[in-house]
């Protein structure tokens, strides 16, 4: 090939402006000035990097608020549960003192009813009981169902604005998600387009077999390796695709042990140990809890990385261990 050639020659110019061009858009998005016209791959692995774990702290923030908004639904059905019966009772009597009122009270319904409502007239009750319509048992008991209601309706109150401030929490947690999944795909794309593609991590594929590991550990790691290759998606715990705690959860399901979706509740749930203690099975943490994994043997960890990624194997020291803890 004649590279003297001016076509050569003009191609050659092309495709070096390209390479630039993908270089000196990376290094505005990295927010650096390169010294050279553009910044490393180390540079921009390093980008990578930063965003990756800013989004697990996103997604286990998100992770955390789900599972705190199904409490405080369960908390809204529960005192939904004691207040469609108690309503019922408190319509009931005040039928009851309005039928009173309508026969024998010169105020009418209304005023007999905020009278035994608020305990502010002595007189009416007083007349209404020497009529021997309502007694002042009655009329007690009939506060004491309105105080129960005036209760529970605050708390109903309360628990709606707390679903409501969680649901924003939610909302806001969601449009960082997608900004960061934004910046780490251009990111990448820039990263291919300056440096070619990203060699893959080894052992991110199915079919490795698990080491010989009994009782309800080897379950976990015997689901941990079966799991492998599987993609990363935000707040997945199976079947088809996890988050790090997703598959945690879900590998310990296996084993009969219930952990919450949240890699700092699983830590916080279960007993630390130490690092000469560790065995497989056991959880590893990371990113002050931002990350967990699964450990399974010869200083290696099964984890779900982050988006874009795959359940697949590292080593245990792929970045600085928080903690290890065993359910």
């Amino acid at each position: 090939m004649d590279t003297a050639h001016p076509r050569w020659a003009s191609l050659r110019t092309i495709g070096l402006a390209a390479v630039a061009a993908a270089a000196v858009a990376a290094a505005a998005l990295v927010g650096t000035t390169p010294a050279h016209g553009a910044p490393s791959q180390a540079d921009l692995e390093q980008q990578i990097k930063q965003q990756s774990t800013q989004f697990d702290k996103v997604v286990e923030q998100y992770n955390k608020i789900t599972e705190e908004q199904k409490k405080t639904k369960k908390r809204i059905a529960a005192v939904d549960k004691q207040l469609k019966p108690l309503s019922g009772k408190v319509a009931t009597a005040q039928k009851q003192v309005d039928a009173i009122a309508a026969a024998a009270y010169k105020g009418g319904p209304a005023t007999a009813w905020n009278a035994v409502l608020n305990g502010s007239s002595s007189d009416t009750l007083n007349n209404i009981a020497t009529l021997n319509r309502l007694s002042a048992q009655q009329s007690g008991e009939i506060r004491s169902l309105i105080t129960a209601k005036r209760k529970l309706d605050g708390q109903h109150k309360e628990l709606a604005a707390l679903y409501a401030k969680q649901s924003k929490q939610i909302k806001d947690l969601k449009k960082k998600k997608a900004s960061i999944s934004a910046k780490v795909d251009k990111l990448k794309k820039l990263r291919e387009q300056a440096y070619g593609s990203a060699t893959e991590t080894a052992g991110t594929g199915s079919g490795q077999t698990p080491p010989n590991v009994s009782g309800r550990a080897g379950a976990v790691v015997d689901f941990a390796y079966a799991q492998l290759g599987k993609p990363y998606a935000w707040a997945a715990a199976g079947p088809n695709s996890y988050d790090c705690s997703g598959l945690t959860l879900a590998a310990w399901a296996q084993a009969g042990v219930s952990l919450p979706h949240v890699a700092a509740d699983q830590y916080n749930q279960i007993t630390h140990i130490s690092r000469s203690q560790i065995a497989p099975g056991d959880l590893v943490f990371y990113e002050n809890l931002g990350h967990v994994a699964i450990y399974v043997g010869n200083d290696k960890v099964i984890h779900a990385p982050t988006f874009g990624e795959v359940v697949k194997v590292s080593s245990i020291d792929m970045m600085p261990v928080y903690g290890i803890g065993r359910p």
